[in-house]
């Protein structure tokens, strides 16, 4: 049976870079190669100037949570050829102590990427020339994406007209009790008026 060209991209791989790698799978028509956190740059390298591969844009980088992980984080690249007509997905663990170079010297497209998972997830990446905020204001705390951070957030701003400047407060919750029946907006919710109630009680 013919090798797809998946299958022949994924091997190549292998062969050529294989100490870089700890795994690789094909799902839903999709490469997704896991790679060790020290070798990414150079895998990176490898599929941008291989004269069969030459992923030469960078379509995305994004994180992804797993809180009870030993290394929390993974980092996702996708990359697309062109000249080749393919796409594949990249994907290294990190801890939330420890950084992951940045594709920024090969891939121009990673500036703001590495900024947005910095800024969602607090990923940290090492020689990024100017790793700050870009969704969050600059005094925000925390890290929005996170799956351990609070729905309703630490702090909240609002724009003061007696000082005339936005101040932050700690976030303050006026409903004492909040309910959510979590029914389908299409559907609509049951709900009983107070006298279809009442005249049920009194019939029944």
């Amino acid at each position: 049976m013919s090798k797809t060209r998946l299958e022949q991209l994924a091997e190549r791989l292998d062969g050529k870079m294989g100490n870089a790698l700890t795994g690789w799978q094909i799902a839903h028509d999709q490469l997704t190669v896991e790679v060790h956190l020290d070798q990414i740059l150079s895998v990176l390298s490898f599929l941008r100037d291989d004269a069969k591969c030459r992923f030469t844009t960078l379509v995305d980088i994004c994180g992804v949570d797993f809180p009870g992980r030993s290394a929390r984080f993974d980092v996702v690249y996708h990359l697309l050829s062109m000249t080749q007509n393919m796409r594949i997905r990249l994907k290294v663990a990190v801890d939330e102590d420890e950084t992951i170079p940045s594709a920024l010297p090969m891939f121009p497209a990673a500036n703001w990427y590495e900024r947005e998972a910095f800024d969602m997830y607090g990923i940290v990446f090492d020689g990024h020339p100017d790793l700050r905020r870009l969704l969050t204001d600059y005094g925000f705390t925390g890290h929005p994406l996170r799956k351990d951070f609070p729905l309703s957030g630490h702090v909240e701003c609002r724009y003061d007209e007696e000082q005339k400047r936005v101040i932050y407060e700690p976030v303050s919750l006026p409903q004492e009790f909040r309910q959510f029946d979590n029914l389908s907006p299409w559907e609509g919710a049951n709900y009983v008026r107070e006298e279809e109630a009442k005249g049920e009680a009194e019939d029944g």
